[in-house]
């Protein structure tokens, strides 16, 4: 099968161990990103594309461009960005993987951490001839909230656990229920979560459902001193919330992985402006054994759909053979 391999942004994909599952193929790796007509050149006559995450939005329009596309390969699970439906109309094959989120909730607590005792601010003064500069803050005895109790809100709240603070959940009731059933206390309202929480975590899937699920009321009303981390989606907070919250000084400080349109590639980020911000380029799963967990699995995708047997379908009534 002709396979092409999108946004690989570090041009690692070939240096992993996995890569090489798919030595059969003739394999095109691309590390920027395009859209639009420019995609739909790039990708002529390939009969397989393997996904970064939702770094490229797959459409129904860009799908009736690739008459040679017969399966994309989808590292992680199907968000938003793919037209389901579109694929399915057109015969094309949707594979998906699972990740472990452990990757994405270590950075959260390295976040935490960095923010709560200024960690880049601090380093930068030293290279400058400089001692101390700013008080931190502990995190034993703080309250953590964490929005959402999935895989990796459970490990965040774990995490906040080990080093003594006090969490509390807040979501979904399914997501409650679990939280409970691990020992960990509920919040008794959205309200309260947001007013009383010293560091609050957003761990929630994106969808339809939660899309701008964060407004600006609701971090306007937390803490002058409380900590937003969110390396979840950016589109589960509304649209400019953020940086209007910042300027308000509700919440005191904020550390993001994630943006509404990405790669950021300009200083001129809005959020990038702000002194209490911290941060980093979504780079939550951007881990090496991440990566040959992701990889892997669709990788063993394509392969599965090229001997005929296709397996993790998100649409299993479309079961074209490749030939």
């Amino acid at each position: 099968m002709r396979v092409a391999i999108l946004d690989d942004y570090q041009n690692c994909i070939h240096q992993l161990n996995c890569f090489s599952k798919l030595a059969k193929h003739d394999v095109v790796v691309f590390q920027d990103t395009v859209t639009n007509t420019e995609l739909a050149a790039r990708l002529q006559d390939f009969d397989a594309v393997v996904l970064t995450r939702e770094r490229t939005a797959i459409s129904a329009s860009l799908l009736d461009q690739l008459p040679t596309l017969k399966l994309i390969s989808q590292t992680g699970k199907i968000a938003g960005h793919v037209d389901l439906a579109a694929c399915t109309a057109r015969g094309v094959a949707v594979s998906e993987g699972q990740g472990t989120g452990a990757a994405t909730a270590e950075l959260t607590w390295a976040l935490i951490l960095a923010s709560r005792r200024h960690l880049l601010s601090e380093a930068r003064r030293m290279q400058e001839g400089l001692w101390q500069g700013h008080l931190g803050q502990q995190l034993s005895g703080q309250r953590l909230g964490v929005w959402g109790y999935g895989r990796i809100g459970r490990q965040v709240a774990s995490f906040g656990r080990a080093f003594g603070m006090q969490v509390w959940v807040w979501g979904r009731e399914g997501s409650m229920s679990r939280a409970q059933a691990d020992g960990f206390e509920l919040a008794p309202s959205r309200a309260e979560f947001l007013a009383a929480s010293d560091v609050l975590s957003l761990h929630i899937r994106l969808n339809d459902q939660t899309r701008g699920l964060v407004t600006v009321d609701d971090l306007t009303s937390m803490k002058t001193s409380a900590l937003w981390v969110n390396t979840s989606r950016a589109e589960l907070v509304a649209p400019g919330a953020l940086v209007a919250a910042l300027q308000s000084g509700r919440p005191g400080f904020a550390a993001v992985d994630v943006y509404e349109s990405e790669p950021v590639l300009s200083v001129d980020h809005p959020i990038l402006k702000f002194p209490n911000a911290l941060c980093t380029p979504h780079i939550g799963y951007v881990e090496r054994d991440n990566y040959e967990h992701y990889f892997g699995m669709a990788f063993d995708n394509v392969n599965a759909f090229a001997q005929g047997k296709p397996q993790n379908l998100a649409n299993s009534e479309v079961v074209p053979s490749f030939s």
